[in-house]
């Protein structure tokens, strides 16, 4: 039987457990000063550009586990935003893609 330390997959799902924790709890803090559909959007929208930037500056494997797969993971929140219909419905998806783009470009 390997060792938990040999495993690297046991890792990535703790690093990412972890991260994504972190960002349910960032989530949560940013949704109670910003409520609504602005919140959302805000959330989806920043989270968006941090994993643009994550990408354009972190080639390593577990780091990109833990804060884009785990923490930005958990702070975006598009399955929540999609249960509310406004006018974040249609720009949440459009926004976040562009602030995706422009957060590797600001990288590279």
């Amino acid at each position: 039987m390997p060792s938990p330390r040999a495993d690297p997959g046991l890792r990535f799902v703790a690093l990412v457990s972890l991260g994504g924790g972190l960002g349910g709890v960032a989530r949560y803090g940013l949704s109670v000063l910003v409520p609504g559909a602005w919140g959302l959007f805000v959330i989806n929208v920043l989270g968006s550009f941090l994993i643009g930037v994550l990408m354009g500056l972190v080639p390593r494997p577990l780091v990109r586990a833990f804060f884009g797969v785990g923490m930005l993971g958990g702070f975006t929140t598009f399955s929540s935003y999609a249960v509310s219909w406004s006018w974040a419905l249609l720009a949440t998806p459009v926004c976040a893609v562009v602030a995706a783009f422009l957060g590797l470009r600001v990288t590279r």
